[in-house]
């Protein structure tokens, strides 16, 4: 009996001692997961900075601030608990994926990445609350008209094709003006001046002659004389029903307009050609006006244009685009547009500035993002669209044109509905470079997910494999001006004197076998 009990009390110890093994072998290895995790540091004035020990900025000196770790999300799995594969990418060449397990380029075996890790890479995770203090406002991607505005300033000018001169075809003396000033308004037939012309005198007095002779055919050939003088014809016409010569011949306006330079002074003689009047037609007035070179392709001819004066407030003239001129100031940068407007009361003057205002609309529906969303670093455009649960994914778009009321065209990267952040966005920036940072430092070998491009390159079939080539350690300048240039050793920068801190890995070209000479020899140290 006893014996009996003695051996169920040892399978009872057995028992307890089995399970706490168990249990303490279970929560190893989530200690070793906590005492694995690295408290890194980094620069709030360069996130790029990320160290695993406490130190001083090596760009402004600033002392190293301890990164706040972040719970990291739970990995989804399928629904027979296995992690989804989103593709299979090679540890040598950066860019180089598959769809399916394969050999990368150089030989070697591909290996996955999960979901969970290439949005873990991107995508921002803040709390509501520090959202909320960091001032965060959204706006949303539309759909509508591009329109663009071009605003410029012109100056009233005469319509060129509306210029008339007055000029006379033969020699003679003004005797008498009519119009005796610039700035008057005269009408078509409206008398100018009397002048006395001997050449025209003695043309009449020959047709009276040859008239009263009977010579009818050199009369006419006389008339024809007359006109080809440009003699107004009321005084040809008075002179066939008189028959009888005029000493002076009464000069009348051609065409409507006013009088913006006049050279005509009694008593004086004029040449055949020269200017006595210019007239100006103020029913129709010009504008030019100057645009930027940039601003040229939303100028069209026959596009609306509207200018208004600052001594007519409120009141606004619409005119055209008639002529954009072919040349460009090369001190300026800008090109001539010429538009045409009525002028009813002639409120337009010519030398007036104007304000003026072309609108064109580019395209009938795009996708427009506010400009405040939009950060730019170099060729690189980025925006950060607000996901759920607090999650922000900084992608980068492809913009086209700015149109007037403060929006992008966006060409490639975003759909309507989103939502993007307009404020606040520089601190996201900053914490997406940061993550950026911790991930090279982490795992340096890992590349980040491909571009599309990239992607779509990589998938061509795989040429022949290579010979896997040696890692190279580089070291670059912590400044982001000198970080182009590579050193093979570290120390201090030649440029700034700054201490070179380690960069990417570079892969040394394959060598070569040397064929072994067979006639030849070398002497030794000769290579």
């Amino acid at each position: 009996m006893k014996r009996k009990i003695i051996l169920i009390a040892a399978l009872l110890l057995l028992g307890v001692a089995a399970f706490l093994a168990v249990r303490g072998f279970q929560s190893k290895p989530t200690e070793h997961t906590h005492s694995s995790e690295k408290q890194l540091y980094t620069c709030g004035m360069h996130p790029q900075i990320v160290q695993d020990k406490p130190g001083d900025c090596p760009i402004c000196g600033m002392k190293l601030q301890p990164v706040r770790k972040q719970p990291s999300a739970a990995q989804p799995a399928s629904s027979n608990g296995e992690r989804k594969i989103k593709y299979y990418k090679s540890t040598m060449r950066l860019g180089e994926i598959s769809e399916t397990p394969r050999q990368d380029s150089m030989g070697m075996d591909m290996v996955p990445v999960y979901e969970d890790e290439a949005e873990e890479t991107a995508t921002i995770a803040i709390d509501p609350a520090t959202i909320q203090t960091m001032g965060v406002r959204f706006g949303e991607v539309t759909t509508g008209p591009l329109r663009r505005a071009v605003r410029t300033v012109g100056v009233v000018d005469f319509d060129e094709t509306a210029l008339t001169d007055i000029t006379t075809k033969f020699k003679g003396w003004i005797e008498k003006l009519f119009v005796d000033a610039t700035g008057r308004e005269v009408k078509k037939g409206e008398p100018l001046f009397e002048t006395y012309s001997p050449e025209v005198y003695n043309a009449e007095l020959e047709y009276v002659s040859l008239t009263r002779s009977g010579n009818a055919p050199l009369a006419k050939t006389t008339l024809e004389r007359l006109e080809l003088l440009d003699v107004p014809g009321s005084h040809v016409e008075k002179l066939t029903e008189s028959g009888k010569a005029s000493r002076v011949i009464t000069m009348v306006s051609p065409a409507n307009g006013v009088v913006i330079e006049k050279n005509a002074v009694a008593g004086m003689m004029f040449e055949p050609g020269m200017n006595l009047y210019r007239l100006a037609d103020l029913s129709i007035v010009w504008i030019k006006a100057q645009i930027y070179e940039q601003d040229m392709p939303f100028v069209q001819l026959g596009q609306e244009a509207r200018a208004r004066i600052a001594s007519l407030p409120g009141e606004a003239f619409v005119g055209r685009v008639t002529y954009v001129y072919p040349t460009l100031d090369p001190k300026t940068r800008t090109a001539q547009v010429r538009m045409e407007f009525h002028n009813p009361g002639l409120r337009l003057k010519p030398g007036m500035f104007a304000t003026v205002e072309l609108e064109s609309e580019l395209t009938p529906s795009a996708i427009l993002v506010p400009e405040s969303a939009v950060l730019r670093s170099g060729e690189t455009t980025t925006v950060f669209v607000a996901l759920d649960g607090g999650k922000f994914d900084p992608r980068k778009i492809t913009i086209g044109q700015r149109d007037s009321s403060g929006k992008y065209q966006v060409l490639h990267g975003l759909s309507a509905g989103e939502r993007v952040v307009t404020s606040a966005q520089f601190m996201l920036d900053s914490e997406s470079q940061l993550r950026e940072a911790i991930q090279k430092m982490l795992n340096p070998s890992v590349p980040p997910p491909p571009s599309a491009a990239e992607a779509h390159a990589a998938m061509a079939p795989n040429p022949a494999p290579e010979q896997p080539a040696e890692a190279l350690s580089t070291f670059v300048c912590p400044m982001p001006e000198h970080g182009n240039v590579e050193y093979e050793h570290g120390g201090k920068c030649p440029i700034c004197n700054m201490t070179l801190i380690p960069g990417r890995a570079t892969a040394l070209p394959a060598s070569t076998p040397t064929p072994t000479p067979t006639s030849s020899t070398h002497a030794p140290g000769n290579h």
